[in-house]
């Protein structure tokens, strides 16, 4: 297997207006859409309760992502070109503990291209690239991880999490980093489609200057905030955010499944900390368990839950309104964090769905 500097490999024998985000934000927030995408599966994200048809439509070029940010950049990335990209992760799953079946299997090896997280990362996309290997298949292996700077692994993530040794793996959470895995992907992609590398290349200047754009709302919110602590009912996937903007956020559940069993440590942990700095709103993960924010809801002073996600994953009515990784971004994670960190008044903040406490 060769893989070249930019992360690309062949396995093969040869609302925050207040930024001035308003016009690029709409002009990015489309582009979820491909044109290319129009035979893709029945949700429009390339997958149909892991439907097992080409996807592909007209397109000359199919790629299958195995994460759904890094889905939805390469789909971004792909606009103007010969290339349909299909997410493999189901919605409304996690792409991180996700195991899919055999049939997925078939569509990696039929697709030109694979977008993967890195080794360690999905155990499942590890066995896929080996199958390719052990097939010969002509199949490019675009790795959005290559070359990001990673931190360390924090004490509230477990070992099973790391990856590289001892790092945390979440890296796109922080924008700028996010930034190296489009190079990569444009990489990649450009050298599926080379008869469209300069599309390819314009639509990542524009994810480029989107991400700026993002950080430096997410950096608004932190230089704005009310309070040193925000609490997430939630295994630890914000280290990233912590590590840019300089903030503390201290997660519940510190295991990568993120099931229902919170140790009586990690609960008494929590309520000291709700305790202590006063807290009374909490962000929960939307595509994982929530019995432990109604736990905190009931056991302590918290009067309310919001939704977080690593974007890890995406929701039906996400799906239904085209909401990609920067839609997501505005309209779940910063609003909760504005919350979260006493920038906003909770009577002032309005959700699309998964509002407060999760409801409608």
């Amino acid at each position: 297997m060769h893989t070249d500097a930019n992360g690309s490999s062949n396995v093969s024998r040869r609302r925050f207006a207040s930024i001035g985000a308003g016009a690029l934000a709409a002009g990015l927030a489309g582009c979820t859409g491909n044109a290319a995408d129009s035979g893709s599966g029945g949700d429009g994200y390339g997958n149909d309760d892991n439907d097992t048809g080409d996807g592909g439509g007209d397109a000359e070029h199919t790629v299958v992502a195995s994460f759904f940010t890094f889905y939805d950049f390469a789909d971004s990335l792909a606009t103007g070109t010969d290339i349909a990209v299909e997410n493999l992760v189901p919605t409304g799953l996690h792409g991180h503990g996700w195991e899919p079946d055999p049939s997925i299997q078939r569509r990696v090896t039929d697709a030109d291209a694979l977008v993967h997280v890195g080794p360690d990362f999905q155990p499942w996309v590890d066995r896929a690239i080996d199958a390719l290997a052990a097939e010969s298949t002509e199949t490019e292996l675009i790795n959005a991880r290559a070359g990001v700077d990673l931190v360390d692994l924090a004490d509230s993530l477990t070992v099973d999490e790391a990856v590289e040794g001892a790092k945390d793996p979440h890296f796109w959470l922080d924008p700028r980093r996010a930034k190296v895995a489009v190079a990569n992907l444009a990489d990649g992609l450009a050298a599926v489609d080379p008869d469209h590398e300069a599309a390819i290349r314009e639509n990542a200047d524009a994810l480029d200057a989107e991400l700026d754009v993002l950080d430096a709302e997410w950096q608004a919110v932190f230089d704005a905030a009310e309070r040193d602590v925000a609490f997430l009912a939630a295994h630890n996937a914000f280290g990233y955010v912590s590590e840019r903007y300089g903030a503390t956020i201290e997660p519940l559940v510190v295991n990568l499944a993120a099931n229902d069993d919170v140790r009586p440590a990690d609960m008494q942990r929590a309520q000291d900390t709700i305790a202590e700095h006063g807290i009374e709103h909490i962000g929960a993960a939307v595509f994982e368990p929530i019995r432990p924010a109604r736990q905190l809801l009931e056991q302590t002073d918290v009067t309310a839950y919001y939704p977080v996600t690593p974007y890890a994953g995406t929701a039906e009515s996400w799906v239904e309104r085209g909401w990609g990784y920067f839609d997501i971004a505005r309209e779940v994670n910063l609003p909760t964090f504005r919350l979260l960190l006493g920038v906003d008044d909770p009577e002032d903040v309005m959700f699309a769905d998964y509002g407060r406490n999760f409801e409608p």
